[in-house]
């Protein structure tokens, strides 16, 4: 069974084959205490718990990745324990430990951390699919150089509106040293609205692009927006004015 771990499926019914099989959270067995991770800098680790509520015991692999969700970008961060069982209705602390590093002071930097469940083979059932769900949160590193609130730095983002190959295109601007994660972004002018479906993260001292396809845009725009703070939570809406530079 453990053999199969890293390649994360198994199969019995007659042939064995193991391979990756990604499925969102809400299928997840597993829970994690935290929807994401802070750590800060000042710090040699964070500590998170993993739950098992369910009937049924689990193998449980835990690691930190980028972004690029590979294996073979190295990471400065080694959660442990790597490899655990978790019986039914237990729950298990796992580590992040923090390595040497040369990351950015000016700026958060963005990591993921990994659980996976692999359940475990019923001896008394003779052909059986076993899948291994995977659940992957935000981490974020924060230098103690950064002395601003996040939640403050949210009136510095800059909005507007701009043409690239003839279609408008929403833009924010983002000089904060965080990142932000949308939750909701919704335009508005002469009483009418227009809620984005794309909400992507929108990266420190960076700009991030959204289509408005089937949007006109017009004078007097403005911008209304929640995020996902610190602890998972979502802000009350906040609203700016959205610049016309087409």
């Amino acid at each position: 069974m453990l053999s199969c771990i890293k390649n994360a499926i198994r199969i019995k019914s007659g042939v064995l084959a193991c391979f990756l099989v990604w499925l969102p959270n809400s299928h997840a067995a597993l829970t994690i205490s935290s929807t994401r991770v802070v750590f800060d800098s000042d710090k040699r680790n964070v500590s998170l718990r993993v739950l098992n509520p369910s009937s049924k015991p689990f193998a449980v692999q835990t690691w930190v990745n980028t972004i690029a969700d590979d294996q073979t970008t190295a990471v400065p961060f080694i959660a442990s324990p790597p490899l655990f069982r978790l019986n039914a209705n237990k729950e298990q602390q796992v580590q992040i430990n923090g390595l040497p590093q040369s990351l950015p002071k000016d700026r958060e930097s963005l990591f993921y951390f990994n659980i996976q469940e692999i359940p475990q083979l019923e001896s008394r059932e003779t052909n059986q699919l076993n899948i291994a769900l995977r659940t992957r949160i935000k981490m974020f590193w924060r230098p103690t150089e950064l002395t601003a609130s996040p939640l403050d730095s949210l009136k510095s983002l800059q909005w507007s509106i701009q043409s690239t190959d003839g279609k408008p295109h929403l833009i924010v601007n983002n000089p904060s040293p965080f990142h932000v994660s949308f939750i909701r972004i919704e335009l508005s002018a002469n009483g009418q609205t227009f809620s984005l479906k794309d909400t992507t993260m929108a990266h420190p001292l960076d700009t991030q692009t959204y289509e408005l396809d089937g949007f006109k845009p017009t004078p007097g725009m403005q911008v209304t927006f929640s995020v996902i703070n610190d602890y998972g939570a979502i802000t009350e809406p906040m609203t700016l004015p959205v610049a016309l530079d087409l």
